[in-house]
């Protein structure tokens, strides 16, 4: 699953990208600080970065200079200056795309998956193993020796989190406010549900056991 940080300093476009962006299927990093923006990503490499201009501490082409010292994770501009000027500066500094707000939302979203498209294009799908299962990302399929079953939207990002958290309890209400915040309204019962149906699709190519319930605490794999 493709990461992509925002790095917006207004709080309400920022809100309305993750949003948009998680209900498309992309995870979604938000930096904590505009002091560290560097550190950050190189401690937490995204897939592709929405970059504004006008930022404070440090606008975005001296953030985008920065990154390119030691990463070409692609980086689209997305700002409200827009004169031809911003927008050569944006290329010649690094800068992949660039858009200018208000922007359109389908448009922007075809910019980012063509981007993300052509620079991870040679790459292998974006697979997650543990325990000699494998979680094929790119097309909700588990797979154990061969044997394949295709998951929902829901039960794909219920598997996502718990490979992600491998060897470790995942309380229910972790997951719960996992899938919620990703736009998926699954409640407690609904989580159950999912649950079973996982486990069933995993009998089906032979893997049995494979989500442990931790009795009050959560599950397992």
């Amino acid at each position: 699953m493709y990461q992509i940080m925002i790095i917006e300093d207004d709080a309400v476009i920022q809100e309305e990208l993750s949003v948009l962006l998680k209900s498309n299927g992309y995870e979604v990093i938000l930096p904590k600080d505009f002091f560290n923006i560097i550190s950050e990503i190189q401690n937490n490499p995204p897939h592709l970065l929405l970059l504004d201009i006008n930022l404070p501490v440090q606008n975005g082409f001296k953030i985008c200079s920065g990154i390119r010292t030691f990463s070409n994770v692609p980086i689209i501009f997305v700002t409200s200056r827009n004169t031809d000027m911003d927008e050569l500066n944006s290329i010649m500094l690094g800068g992949d795309d660039f858009i200018t707000k208000p922007y359109n939302t389908p448009i922007l979203l075809a910019r980012i998956a063509s981007l993300l498209k052509r620079t991870y294009a040679s790459e292998h799908a974006e697979v997650l193993k543990y325990g000699g299962v494998t979680l094929h990302l790119e097309n909700s399929k588990i797979e154990y020796q061969g044997e394949l079953a295709e998951l929902t939207k829901n039960e794909l990002k219920i598997m996502v989190y718990l490979f992600r958290n491998a060897g470790k309890i995942v309380p229910r209400a972790d997951l719960v406010e996992y899938l919620w915040d990703s736009q998926l309204y699954v409640d407690d019962n609904a989580l159950s549900v999912n649950i079973t149906r996982i486990r069933e699709k995993l009998k089906s190519i032979g893997v049995t056991d494979f989500i442990r319930t931790k009795h009050r605490q959560g599950y397992l794999i």
